[in-house]
């Protein structure tokens, strides 16, 4: 199997709304952002697939001497094979990879986040600077797209939190800042239970349409940050937000019942926003 086609099926088989905005670009730009979704993929694998932290922190490290390798002209994964040639026409930069680990290392270091400030930072690793490297390679002519893409990433990762508080509870897991679910009077060991009708409560709900409530000021935010003269060329940053906005509405109508299950969009509806999306610039 080859580097691209084996970055083709990693992001095939996620199921996830970034693989329906990226078959609207043109070959080039497909290439690159799949292999970058693909080393995503990988290293986010390694923590949520492999159940002891040492380990996972192993296989982490063993990702950043990859990196460093295939930065240095001998890249031996095939993702890092796939994404090499992209890297210099993208400003795809080492940096930039090495943030997508640390924000996966503090998975294994950290289960429980303080305040909403600790969560943005691991955010800013795992989806804003990924919001960044994504928006180079669809097409950046205007500083303020920079801005765009990164609170863009931050939004959508929101509204992932949202949607996993059950499987992250599997896990072990909360992201909910501890001071907002003291503030509406929620326990930790509610959502740890992870049961029906147990977990769900009033308190519950209200603390989750807080959540929603933020990530659409920041879908709100965003959109207002990007620039008409990259419009065209954002158009699958702007599939990607309408799908997972609009997931994050399905979550709202059914009532945040997201501890015993996973809501999701299906396929078809998925592809569905992603042309709509096409077809009206927005």
């Amino acid at each position: 199997m080859s580097p691209e086609q084996y970055v083709q099926d990693k992001a095939a088989a996620s199921g996830s709304s970034f693989y329906y905005a990226f078959l609207f670009l043109p070959p080039p730009r497909r290439a690159a952002i799949t292999a970058f979704y693909a080393f995503c993929r990988e290293v986010d694998d390694v923590v949520d697939e492999t159940q002891d932290a040492g380990v996972a922190a192993t296989k982490l490290a063993w990702w950043r001497k990859e990196v460093a390798s295939a930065f240095a002209g001998q890249p031996s994964h095939p993702v890092m094979k796939a994404l090499m040639p992209h890297t210099a026409t993208y400003d795809i930069r080492l940096e930039h990879l090495n943030a997508v680990i640390e924000g996966c290392e503090m998975d294994l270091q950290q289960t429980r986040y303080l305040d909403y400030p600790g969560l943005q930072r691991y955010c800013h690793l795992v989806a804003g600077v990924v919001g960044e490297v994504a928006s180079g390679i669809f097409g950046r002519t205007q500083p303020q797209t920079m801005d765009y893409a990164h609170k863009l990433g931050l939004a959508m990762q929101l509204t992932n939190i949202i949607r996993d508080v059950g499987d992250d509870a599997r896990r072990g897991r909360i992201y909910l800042p501890v001071n907002e679910l003291q503030q509406f009077g929620v326990k930790a060991s509610e959502i740890l239970l992870r049961s029906k009708p147990w977990g769900y409560s009033e308190r519950f709900t209200a603390l989750m349409k807080f959540q929603a409530q933020r990530a659409h000021q920041l879908y709100d935010e965003a959109l207002a940050l990007l620039p008409e003269a990259d419009r065209a060329a954002q158009k699958p940053g702007l599939m990607m937000a309408n799908i997972y906005r609009a997931l994050l509405v399905e979550i709202e109508r059914e009532d945040f019942q997201v501890l015993h299950q996973r809501i999701a969009l299906t396929p078809l509806r998925k592809l569905w926003i992603a042309m709509k999306t096409n077809w009206r610039g927005r």
